[in-house]
């Protein structure tokens, strides 16, 4: 049944979320999507809270706020949430532009998740990539830089997750694994999940693609390789990128610098000076993205404690003084916050995906 569309707030959100220079080739596809559901355009770009001429013409272009304001629409109208899903794995590679020509003319693998993290800001802002090598795997995980409730967060992670995983089988054909498709979220209400949606996991400790035993294909020639047409589209990439605007780097800079060390995580202070900030400015322009250091530690230590129980052999309570613990219990309960279950349960569950 229909829901009604949640409210998002934009009020701290940076200047470049509203900047209409985004493609509409995604939000088209969700309105497709939404039509065959019995959701008219109108009544979808009505519910989205945005005009009635945002589609028009073949090269319109929106900006991030419009384009999560009709993906949410198009979850709360079909009453489906598991819509970013059936849409994104409807897209073929050219819905992604010069990118996914790039992709499909790589050499092998490795040079095409390498162009992939090069060239993601020009279709993937808004969501930080990076790309793992863990054991004989790789994961492919992805983070929002702006802050979203989590039913709309996972609406925009999935129609990523679904395209990237349809791209992977795409361009190694012979793949004999299918790619898991990891979303924080629980599974959609519906209980139905669109057709060719294996692999699909829920309540997981980050959002991502999983690809077990991957290492071995990276230097794999691809069936799609075309060395004169992969310099034209990366000719095309370079002039996109300069073109587009500077985003916001900030949360990715914090993300990527909160990382667990010998002597544990940073402290507020440490964090600030690794990013030549001052410790109020910092928390500042923390608080104007809704956002805040415990909340960021946070999610750093159910990230790094999932992976270590799943990865390792390392004792719980040696994994609890590791994330700065002092005692296990605190780190049961916490855990049991994060994930819903202690983390023994979750070791034994899990073990060896990470």
């Amino acid at each position: 049944m229909p829901e009604i569309v949640p409210t998002i707030d934009w009020t701290h959100s940076p200047d470049w979320t509203r900047q209409r220079n985004q493609s509409v080739t995604y939000v088209r596809m969700f309105a497709d999507v939404a039509e065959q559901r019995e959701v008219s355009r109108e009544a979808l770009l009505s519910g989205a809270g945005v005009s009635a001429t945002l589609l028009d013409g073949p090269s319109a272009r929106v900006s991030l706020q419009e384009t999560v304001q009709v993906f949410a629409a198009a979850a709360a109208l079909t009453g489906d949430t598991g819509i970013g899903l059936d849409v994104g794995q409807r897209m073929p590679l050219t819905a992604h532009g010069s990118l996914g020509y790039v992709l499909m003319c790589a050499g092998n693998a490795r040079e095409a998740i390498g162009l992939l993290e090069r060239f993601w800001h020009l279709r993937g802002r808004s969501v930080v990539l990076s790309v793992q090598i863990e054991g004989g795997g790789v994961f492919f995980e992805l983070v929002p830089e702006v802050v979203l409730p989590s039913t709309v967060r996972d609406v925009l992670l999935s129609s990523m997750l679904g395209s990237m995983a349809s791209g992977i089988r795409f361009i190694l054909p012979d793949l004999s694994l299918v790619p898991q498709i990891w979303l924080q979220g629980p599974p959609p209400a519906s209980g139905t999940a669109p057709e060719g949606a294996q692999g699909v996991r829920y309540h997981k400790p980050r959002a991502g693609i999983w690809v077990p035993e991957a290492v071995q294909w990276l230097d794999s020639a691809l069936p799609t390789a075309n060395p004169e047409a992969l310099n034209q589209a990366l000719a095309q990439c370079e002039r996109e990128s300069a073109l587009l605007a500077p985003g916001d780097t900030l949360m990715r800079h914090v993300r990527e610098a909160l990382v667990l060390g010998a002597d544990g995580y940073p402290t507020p202070e440490q964090l600030a000076e690794r990013l030549h900030l001052t410790p109020r400015t910092l928390r500042r322009r923390l608080q104007e993205r809704g956002q805040g250091f415990q909340l960021l530690l946070e999610e750093a230590r159910r990230r790094d404690g999932c992976h270590l129980l799943g990865s390792s052999d390392v004792e719980i309570q040696r994994i609890s003084e590791l994330l700065g613990f002092a005692d296990p219990a605190n780190f049961t309960r916490a855990f049991k916050v994060w994930m819903g279950m202690t983390p023994s349960q979750w070791r034994h569950q899990h073990a060896g995906e990470d």
